[in-house]
Protein backbone atom coordinates (compact mmCIF):
# COMPACT_ATOMS: atom_id res chain seq x y z
CA UNK A 1 0.00 0.00 0.00
CA UNK A 2 1.29 3.61 -0.74
CA UNK A 3 0.23 6.05 1.31
CA UNK A 4 -0.91 9.26 -0.50
CA UNK A 5 0.56 12.48 0.30
CA UNK A 6 -2.64 14.00 2.67
CA UNK A 7 -4.53 11.97 4.47
CA UNK A 8 -6.96 12.56 8.03
CA UNK A 9 -6.89 10.29 10.82
CA UNK A 10 -10.17 9.71 12.59
CA UNK A 11 -10.87 8.02 15.54
CA UNK A 12 -14.02 5.89 15.94
CA UNK A 13 -15.91 3.67 18.11
CA UNK A 14 -17.45 1.35 14.77
CA UNK A 15 -14.85 1.29 12.26
CA UNK A 16 -17.32 -0.55 9.72
CA UNK A 17 -19.84 1.94 10.59
CA UNK A 18 -18.39 4.68 9.83
CA UNK A 19 -16.34 3.27 6.84
CA UNK A 20 -19.60 2.54 5.76
CA UNK A 21 -20.91 6.24 6.31
CA UNK A 22 -18.26 7.72 4.79
CA UNK A 23 -18.44 5.63 1.85
CA UNK A 24 -21.61 8.17 1.35
CA UNK A 25 -19.51 11.08 0.62
CA UNK A 26 -17.73 9.39 -2.54
CA UNK A 27 -14.67 7.62 -0.61
CA UNK A 28 -13.74 4.63 -2.08
CA UNK A 29 -12.29 2.07 -0.01
CA UNK A 30 -7.95 1.49 0.02
CA UNK A 31 -8.08 -1.65 2.71
CA UNK A 32 -9.08 -2.79 5.60
CA UNK A 33 -6.57 -3.97 8.82
CA UNK A 34 -8.81 -6.53 10.81
CA UNK A 35 -7.59 -7.42 14.88
CA UNK A 36 -7.42 -11.07 16.21
CA UNK A 37 -10.92 -11.51 15.97
CA UNK A 38 -11.36 -10.27 12.26
CA UNK A 39 -13.12 -6.48 13.51
CA UNK A 40 -11.61 -3.83 11.40
CA UNK A 41 -9.49 -1.46 13.24
CA UNK A 42 -8.30 -0.01 10.47
CA UNK A 43 -10.37 0.69 7.14
CA UNK A 44 -8.39 3.29 4.40
CA UNK A 45 -10.89 5.15 2.23
CA UNK A 46 -10.15 7.60 -0.60
CA UNK A 47 -11.11 10.50 -2.83
CA UNK A 48 -9.45 12.63 -4.96
CA UNK A 49 -5.94 10.83 -3.99
CA UNK A 50 -6.82 11.56 -0.66
CA UNK A 51 -6.68 9.23 2.15
CA UNK A 52 -9.43 8.87 5.02
CA UNK A 53 -7.79 6.38 7.52
CA UNK A 54 -10.78 5.57 10.19
CA UNK A 55 -8.85 4.02 12.95
CA UNK A 56 -10.81 2.03 15.99
CA UNK A 57 -10.57 4.34 19.35
CA UNK A 58 -9.69 0.71 21.09
CA UNK A 59 -7.20 -1.89 19.87
CA UNK A 60 -5.02 -0.42 17.54
CA UNK A 61 -1.28 -0.84 18.98
CA UNK A 62 -0.18 3.02 19.93
CA UNK A 63 1.70 3.31 23.19
CA UNK A 64 -0.42 4.31 26.50
CA UNK A 65 0.46 8.32 27.10
CA UNK A 66 -1.47 10.57 28.29
CA UNK A 67 -2.66 12.05 24.65
CA UNK A 68 -3.92 8.75 23.51
CA UNK A 69 -6.29 8.42 26.76
CA UNK A 70 -7.19 12.22 26.08
CA UNK A 71 -7.95 10.77 22.68
CA UNK A 72 -10.06 7.82 23.63
CA UNK A 73 -12.36 9.94 26.33
CA UNK A 74 -12.89 12.65 23.14
CA UNK A 75 -14.26 15.05 22.26
CA UNK A 76 -13.84 13.99 19.06
CA UNK A 77 -11.77 16.20 16.46
CA UNK A 78 -12.48 19.26 18.74
CA UNK A 79 -11.44 22.73 16.67
CA UNK A 80 -11.38 20.58 13.74
CA UNK A 81 -13.79 20.94 10.50
CA UNK A 82 -13.38 19.20 7.69
CA UNK A 83 -14.13 20.34 4.35
CA UNK A 84 -15.52 18.82 1.01
CA UNK A 85 -16.15 19.91 -2.09
CA UNK A 86 -18.86 17.85 -3.70
CA UNK A 87 -20.45 18.11 -6.90
CA UNK A 88 -24.23 17.93 -5.68
CA UNK A 89 -24.67 19.78 -2.42
CA UNK A 90 -28.26 19.01 -2.18
CA UNK A 91 -27.36 15.41 -2.13
CA UNK A 92 -24.89 15.95 0.30
CA UNK A 93 -27.49 17.85 3.06
CA UNK A 94 -29.93 15.09 2.25
CA UNK A 95 -27.39 12.34 3.03
CA UNK A 96 -26.24 14.08 6.09
CA UNK A 97 -29.57 14.94 7.45
CA UNK A 98 -30.75 11.10 6.88
CA UNK A 99 -27.51 9.67 8.34
CA UNK A 100 -28.01 11.25 11.70
CA UNK A 101 -25.79 14.40 11.00
CA UNK A 102 -26.61 16.98 13.06
CA UNK A 103 -26.55 20.17 10.74
CA UNK A 104 -25.01 23.13 12.02
CA UNK A 105 -25.79 25.47 9.50
CA UNK A 106 -28.09 25.41 6.78
CA UNK A 107 -27.20 25.61 3.21
CA UNK A 108 -26.00 29.18 2.15
CA UNK A 109 -24.31 31.37 -0.14
CA UNK A 110 -21.11 32.82 1.05
CA UNK A 111 -18.77 35.70 -0.37
CA UNK A 112 -16.28 33.59 -2.23
CA UNK A 113 -18.46 32.09 -4.19
CA UNK A 114 -19.60 28.91 -2.81
CA UNK A 115 -22.41 27.34 -1.69
CA UNK A 116 -22.16 25.21 1.89
CA UNK A 117 -23.39 23.42 4.74
CA UNK A 118 -21.89 22.12 8.06
CA UNK A 119 -22.60 19.45 10.02
CA UNK A 120 -21.26 16.90 12.76
CA UNK A 121 -21.79 13.55 11.89
CA UNK A 122 -22.59 10.49 13.68
CA UNK A 123 -18.93 9.66 15.14
CA UNK A 124 -18.21 13.46 16.06
CA UNK A 125 -16.72 15.22 13.45
CA UNK A 126 -17.44 18.34 11.60
CA UNK A 127 -17.91 18.40 7.91
CA UNK A 128 -18.41 21.56 5.97
CA UNK A 129 -19.96 20.91 2.58
CA UNK A 130 -19.03 23.67 -0.53
CA UNK A 131 -19.98 23.39 -4.17
CA UNK A 132 -19.15 26.73 -6.28
CA UNK A 133 -22.23 29.20 -7.38
CA UNK A 134 -23.15 28.54 -10.73
CA UNK A 135 -23.58 31.33 -13.42
CA UNK A 136 -21.72 33.59 -10.88
CA UNK A 137 -19.09 36.36 -11.62
CA UNK A 138 -15.63 35.84 -11.05
CA UNK A 139 -15.39 36.77 -7.38
CA UNK A 140 -12.00 37.84 -5.22
CA UNK A 141 -12.71 35.91 -2.69
CA UNK A 142 -10.11 37.12 -0.13
CA UNK A 143 -11.42 40.78 -0.42
CA UNK A 144 -14.82 39.43 -0.63
CA UNK A 145 -14.79 37.32 3.39
CA UNK A 146 -13.16 40.60 4.49
CA UNK A 147 -15.97 42.64 3.50
CA UNK A 148 -18.11 40.64 5.02
CA UNK A 149 -16.48 39.88 7.81
CA UNK A 150 -15.17 43.25 8.83
CA UNK A 151 -16.40 46.13 6.39
CA UNK A 152 -15.27 48.44 4.37
CA UNK A 153 -12.32 50.54 4.93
Amino acid sequence: MVAAAFRVGLRVADVEAAATFYRGFGFAEVGTVPDAEGRPVMTILDRGGVHLIVDALVGMPFPDSERERQTRTGPRGLGVAIGLGVDDLPASYAYCRSSGCTITSEPMDEAWGDRVFECVDPFGYVWEFSQPIADGPPIDGFAAVQEKWFGGE
